[in-house]
């Protein structure tokens, strides 16, 4: 039992190195540089080696991609939830603020989820990080779902239909929020394209000539955006 522990120890911190070098190696040269055999190489390790831990490259990308995006929206739900539940404006602006402080502060983790895709990699079916994912769209939705009340009144119910979604999300929304109209799944998709625009310009070094306080037009685009939305100022 005593050895048995111990190997697991040893395994788990050579699988927490592994990704920690498939970092690296995206922070310093991109998607493309995170291969087995640039692992290997840094952490003195032969490619064959590595095998014993993640048959393919593929297997490595969507463990990171799964880890990365699961604690991103372990750090907003966190951040949510300290926000009481009837405050949808206070609620919105501790996503947004999250979102750009773990993006601008995890650049190589923003890449890897919400970058260009690494050359070649293929993800199993359902993508890398489903309940991830599943659970950032279901987040945003409630937001709008709490803001619908203010929100319904200024939107254009009749631009849209279920038909305009996928069957998955359309599904989702419908079971988890009876009653709330297609209109208030395309708001929440237009309030994550606003949240996710200027952090991805910033991200990508886009912004660096251009404004010496990007945080500053962040937040001044999360309060147009709360403004849009009908709710009263958020924080």
């Amino acid at each position: 039992m005593v050895e048995g522990s111990r190997r697991e120890r040893l395994r788990a911190q050579t699988v927490q190195e592994i990704k920690e070098t498939a970092m690296a190696l995206l922070a310093e040269g991109g998607p493309g540089a995170v291969t087995l055999r640039a692992i290997g190489r840094r952490m003195g390790m032969t490619a064959g080696a590595l095998y014993g831990y993640y048959a393919t490259r593929d297997d490595l990308l969507t463990s990171l991609i799964d880890d990365v995006y699961t604690a991103l929206m372990d750090e907003i739900d966190k951040a949510c939830d300290a926000v009481p539940a009837d405050d949808a404006a206070g609620r919105l602006m501790a996503w947004a603020r999250t979102f750009r402080a773990w993006a601008t502060g995890n650049p190589e983790g923003f890449r890897l989820v919400y970058g260009e895709p690494v050359p070649d990699y293929r993800p199993p079916p359902g993508g890398p990080a489903p309940e991830a994912a599943r659970r950032a769209c279901a987040g945003l939705v409630s937001l709008v779902a709490a803001a619908w009340p203010y929100a319904g009144e200024r939107s254009r119910a009749e631009q849209h239909d279920w038909s305009d979604f996928g069957p998955g999300l359309a599904d989702e929304v419908r079971a988890s929020h009876p009653g709330l109209p297609p209109a208030a799944v395309a708001v929440a998709l237009r309030v994550w394209g606003r949240m996710h625009g200027l952090v991805a310009l910033e991200v990508h070094g886009h912004l660096r000539a251009q404004a010496r306080h990007p945080e500053k037009l962040y937040r001044e685009e999360m309060r147009e955006l709360v403004a849009s939305l009908g709710l009263p100022a958020g924080g």
